[in-house]
C-alpha cells in the first residue's frame, strides 16, 4: 500500500490585486493552508508528498518565501516522508526559474542520493523511489507553452521496475473551445493509454477526480483560493494506491486545508424597506474568512433607493469580499391603467406590451431587453407622475 497527499496551485506570493489591502492576509492564508497541508501529511503518515505546479505565483520571490517552504519540506524529510514537486505554468521551468535560483533539496537540509526532496525537470523528468517501490513521472518543458504533450511519450520511458507509476503534471485537460489557448494540454484518451496507476494534476483550482480507462485522475485545486470565486478550492488529496487479489485500487479523499468558505445569499428586494436595512440585514453574517454573494431576486418597490456597490463599501470590512448583485425586477403597473388616450396611459401601455412580447419569445436578447424597458417603464411612471428620479 502506498499513501499520497496531492496538492498544487498554491501560488505563494501572489499580489492579489482585486483584493486591495486585504491582499497580504491573503496571501498568509495561502502559506498557513500550505503549512496545513504539511501539518496533515504528517498527522496522516503518508509516504509521499506531491507538488503538482505553481507553487510559486511567479518566479520572482524574496529569498525568504523559498526558505519558508524548504522548512515546510525538511519538516516533511524529517519525518521520511519524501516530497516530489514539478514546475507549474508561473513558476516555470526556464531561464530565470525560482528552482534554478534555489536548491530546495539543500535549503531542506536533504541530499540528492537520499530522495527526501526532488524537483523534476527536463533533464530529470521522472524518479525511481525505491523505498516505497514506486517511480514518479513528471514530464516539464523549459518554456511555458508545451511542445507537445507530456503524455506523448510517457508509456514508452524506460524505468526501474517498481510496483507503482506515478503521474505529476501542471496541464489542463483538452475541452474544444475552452482549453485552445492553454500552455500545457492533456487529453483524456492520453490519460487512459498512460498506464499510470495514478496521474496527480495542477492547474484547475478547482478540486475533481475521475477516471480514463482505469487510470485515476484527479486535480487537487488550490489549497486556498487564489481568486475569490473559486468556491471548490480549499482542499488536498489524501490517495490510497493499494492491491487486493491482484486487483489494483485507488481511494482518494478530499480534505480541507483551507480557511475561506463561500456562501450564496438571495434576497427578496420586495421584504427591504431601504439600503440601510439590508446593510443591517448582511452585517448579521459578518466573518473575516467568508466570501458572500448577495443576489436580490424578485420585484423590487419603486420607492426603494438602492446601490450595491454602496452596500459593498459600508461591509468591506466585515467580510473577506462581499459582492451585490441587483437581480430584482421593477414593478410593473398596478391597479387601473390611466385612459389610453392620455400621454401617461398610452405610454404605459405600449411599454408594458413590449414587455410582454419580448419576455413571451423566451430568447435570451429579448429578455435582457425587457429587463431595461421594465425599468424604463418604473422611471417613465415616476417621471410622468412629477416625481423627482435620480439616475
Amino acid at each position: 500500500m502506498l499513501r499520497l497527499l496531492h496538492t498544487a496551485d498554491v501560488h505563494l506570493g501572489a499580489r492579489h490585486a482585486d483584493l486591495g489591502y486585504a491582499a497580504a492576509a491573503q496571501r498568509e492564508r495561502q502559506f498557513a493552508a500550505f503549512r496545513a497541508s504539511v501539518d496533515l501529511a504528517i498527522a496522516e503518515k503518508v509516504d509521499l508528498f506531491l507538488v503538482a505546479g505553481d507553487l510559486f505565483d511567479s518566479n520572482v520571490q524574496p529569498r525568504r518565501s523559498v526558505e519558508r517552504v524548504a522548512a515546510e519540506l525538511a519538516r516533511l524529510a524529517q519525518a521520511k516522508i519524501r516530497s516530489v514537486l514539478v514546475p507549474g505554468t508561473h513558476d516555470v521551468y526556464d531561464r530565470s526559474s525560482v528552482y534554478r535560483a534555489y536548491s530546495l533539496f539543500a535549503m531542506a537540509g536533504t541530499q540528492p542520493t537520499d530522495d527526501l526532496v526532488t524537483v523534476l525537470t527536463p533533464e530529470h523528468p521522472w524518479v525511481h523511489l525505491a523505498s516505497l517501490d514506486a517511480v514518479v513521472h513528471g514530464p516539464v518543458f523549459p518554456t511555458k507553452r508545451a511542445p507537445y504533450s507530456p503524455l506523448r511519450d510517457l508509456a514508452a520511458v524506460q524505468t526501474p521496475a517498481a510496483t507503482w507509476k506515478i503521474g505529476l503534471l501542471h496541464a489542463a485537460i483538452a475541452i474544444p473551445g475552452r482549453t485552445d489557448h492553454d500552455e500545457v494540454v492533456i487529453t483524456v484518451e492520453e490519460i487512459g493509454v498512460s498506464g499510470l496507476d495514478y496521474l496527480a494534476l495542477g492547474h484547475w483550482h478547482s478540486a475533481q477526480v475521475a477516471t480514463s480507462k482505469g487510470v485515476t485522475y484527479a486535480y487537487s485545486g488550490a489549497p486556498e483560493p487564489v481568486a475569490v470565486d473559486q468556491d471548490r478550492a480549499g482542499k488536498v488529496l489524501l490517495v490510497t494506491l493499494d492491491e487486493h487479489d491482484g486487483k489494483r485500487q485507488v481511494k482518494v479523499e478530499e480534505r480541507v486545508v483551507g480557511r475561506t468558505v463561500f456562501d450564496h445569499l438571495d434576497v427578496d428586494a420586495a421584504t427591504l424597506a431601504s439600503q440601510p436595512a439590508l446593510i443591517t440585514r448582511l452585517q448579521s453574517a459578518a466573518n473575516p474568512d467568508l466570501v458572500l454573494d448577495v443576489r436580490l431576486i424578485g420585484v423590487r418597490p419603486d420607492g426603494l433607493d438602492l446601490e450595491p456597490a454602496e452596500v459593498e463599501a459600508a461591509l468591506k470590512d466585515s467580510f473577506l469580499r462581499i459582492r451585490v448583485r441587483d437581480q430584482s425586477h421593477p414593478a410593473l403597473t398596478g391597479g387601473a391603467l390611466p385612459p389610453a388616450e392620455t400621454i401617461t396611459g398610452a405610454f404605459i401601455r405600449n411599454v408594458e406590451g413590449q414587455i410582454a412580447d419580448l419576455e413571451a419569445s423566451g430568447d435570451e436578447v429579448a429578455a435582457r431587453e425587457a429587463e431595461k424597458l421594465r425599468d424604463v417603464l418604473r422611471l417613465g411612471r415616476l417621471l410622468l407622475a412629477g416625481q423627482e428620479v435620480t439616475l
